[in-house]
């Protein structure tokens, strides 16, 4: 297997934690895996990119064009990502805007769905309502499960569920029930079409 996946959002979303999972589901095949990240102004708030090279590569980072898979925990970070993607590459997005700095200080506005929006004619695009999948699933804090697990579900991560649910039982976390329900749940809600642009 070869796969590229970029998986971006904000600082304190979790980006790295899916990351890492996603390299240990590979690892557990035999898989080759490469990763690197950057952290955008290294505290809460700030831009986080984390790359996940599945075989052989040269470089831990994706090049430009050919990533097969962006999983956005938050809809502007993918915009900012789409240039990685790959042309026929799918976007497992977060439905959830979170405003930045910038904007709040500015009086700007900002609405995720204008993002997706721009993001749904030039890429195949899951858009996912993580938060009532966290809702559900007993924790606001795992809306990177919810879009892993929609990544899994979708078939675009080509690691299966059952592959990551058996990491995350490894790795433990503070909320292992929580974060094993929105695994599920966010799959769950790929496989029956609940994502709207």
């Amino acid at each position: 297997m070869h796969k590229n996946i970029l998986i971006c959002g904000v600082g304190g979303q979790g980006a790295l934690f899916a990351s890492r999972l996603i390299a240990c589901a590979a690892m557990a095949r035999g898989l080759s895996v490469r990763t690197a990240e950057t952290i955008g102004m290294a505290q809460r708030g700030g831009p986080v990119v984390s790359h996940v090279r599945i075989g052989p590569s040269h470089s831990p980072m994706i090049p430009h064009g050919q990533a097969d898979l962006i999983l956005a925990l938050e809809p502007a970070e993918a915009v900012r990502c789409l240039s990685y993607l790959k042309p026929g590459g799918t976007i497992v997005a977060s439905t959830k805007a979170i405003r930045p700095v910038s904007a709040s200080l500015m009086g700007g506005g900002y609405a995720g769905g204008e993002m997706l929006g721009y993001i749904e004619p030039r890429a195949k695009l899951h858009a996912v309502d993580v938060e009532a999948i966290c809702r559900a699933g007993g924790s606001e804090r795992a809306a990177n499960m919810a879009l892993l697990g929609a990544a899994a579900g979708s078939g675009a991560l080509g690691i299966s569920l059952s592959e990551i649910e058996a990491i995350l039982e490894e790795a433990g976390g503070k909320h292992p029930a929580a974060n094993q329900s929105a695994l599920r749940l966010g799959a769950q809600a790929v496989k029956k079409g609940e994502n709207t642009p």
